[in-house]
């Protein structure tokens, strides 16, 4: 028999019980509660997302059919309405906290290697993905006449493209208004879209001495006052110094910014970035924005293989449980993915956790060795009956006794 508890139970020792509790005190999750626990609504949850069940019934019918192993991750599989009432009535919060502690103890844990930019400064991606509803089941969902949706707007940390941080609004809530709820520590560098162009968030973080790269539109006023030399054959066409000018620029920004024009000869176009940090080179600014892609990337990963545009719930608060789930087990996956010595890519991660979350094996040695027959083990029962057969033959007689 396997020494080991399954791979489910030992992924969720991330989650220390004393912590989590601690957690369910501080929110008050279990306020009224009789009989099912956080825990069993937080690993139900979590199995809704790395078993890819698409409704109630299929997260406790898939329980419910483990049942046998799921004493030692100390839950019974609750009835599909048990589980709808605590989605509709446990705070939300209880899920965001969770992972921020998850997020916490994974940066920590995980070594990052080679970083790919030389300068020391923190890179955060900030970007936001609308995730269609339908307006008649989600009418609180405000977003067009006739749709629905929510938006998730999302801070990537891109030491190891971990997701650090997120707000879940209405979709028509603005980028930028949720941009000014964010705290950076001074000296991060943010990177991010048009979409987040706002002369009174530039001032503020540059006031703040945090940093950002973005790209400039088009119809933005500004004069020069500098320009810096550019490096040639680097596809640098300029390095200005500007100061934005306009009806109130200048009171919401009144900071020198740099316009930089960069090339891009496969697709015979110029790219425009506006920063405030005044020493990187062009060519690394122009390299951070590239690696503004990463961002597009974690969504589309997010959506495609985590359980986030469809929902098991109707309600505000159970359409953010899942969703704040879904990022922790995203965490999850990105953390096993640095943590193994294997190539994994995410999408044969999510399929084959998915097949072995009940397997009993060391989760760390299939991480690193998936494909390899784990060796066999012998209870000490077997040995003493193999030994009362060598006796019989032996002997030609059984030594009950003795055996």
């Amino acid at each position: 028999m396997n020494q080991f508890s399954s791979i489910f139970s030992q992924l969720l020792q991330l989650f220390p019980r004393l912590e989590f509790q601690h957690l369910v005190t501080m929110t008050q999750a279990e306020r009224h509660a009789k009989g099912f626990t956080c825990w069993g609504q937080f690993v139900a949850m979590l199995f809704c997302q790395l078993g890819r069940a698409h409704s109630l019934r299929e997260i406790t019918g898939g329980l419910r059919s483990c049942e046998g192993k799921l004493k030692h991750l100390g839950i019974d599989a609750p009835s599909h309405s048990t589980l709808a009432y605590a989605n509709e009535h446990r705070p939300w919060e209880l899920y965001q906290h969770i992972f921020l502690k998850l997020f916490d103890r994974c940066r920590v844990q995980v070594k990052i290697g080679k970083k790919k930019f030389r300068f020391k400064n923190k890179l955060i991606g900030m970007d936001s993905s609308v995730i269609d509803l339908c307006l008649e089941m989600y009418d609180w969902a405000h977003f067009r006449r006739t749709k629905g949706a929510i938006k998730l707007h999302l801070l990537l940390d891109h030491d190891g493209y971990l997701p650090s941080f997120a707000i879940i609004t209405e979709g028509n809530v603005s980028d930028i208004k949720v941009a000014h709820q964010f705290k950076f520590d001074p000296g991060t560098i943010v990177v991010d879209d048009r979409g987040y162009n706002d002369y009174g968030l530039f001032g503020r973080w540059t006031a703040q001495g945090v940093y950002f790269v973005t790209r400039m539109k088009e119809n933005t006023l500004y004069e020069v006052i500098g320009e810096k030399d550019v490096p040639q054959h680097r596809h640098i066409l300029k390095d200005e110094q500007i100061e934005l000018i306009g009806v109130g620029a200048i009171e919401k920004c009144p900071y020198p910014l740099r316009r930089i024009e960069v090339s891009i000869p496969d697709k015979d176009d110029v790219l425009v970035f506006l920063t405030n940090h005044p020493t990187l080179g062009a060519t690394t600014i122009a390299a951070i924005y590239k690696d503004r892609w990463q961002m597009e990337l974690f969504f589309k990963a997010l959506k495609q293989n985590l359980k986030i545009k469809t929902f098991v719930g109707t309600s505000s608060n159970a359409v953010k449980i899942q969703i704040w789930t879904a990022l922790t087990a995203m965490l999850i996956l990105r953390f096993l993915q640095l943590r193994s010595k294997f190539g994994w890519s995410l999408a044969n991660l999510v399929a084959l956790l998915r097949m072995n979350l009940f397997t009993h094996r060391d989760l760390w040695a299939w991480l690193n060795k998936p494909f390899e027959i784990p060796p066999l083990s012998y209870e000490q029962e077997q040995l003493k009956l193999n030994l009362f057969l060598f006796r019989t033959a032996k002997y030609g007689k059984p030594d009950f006794q003795n055996a």
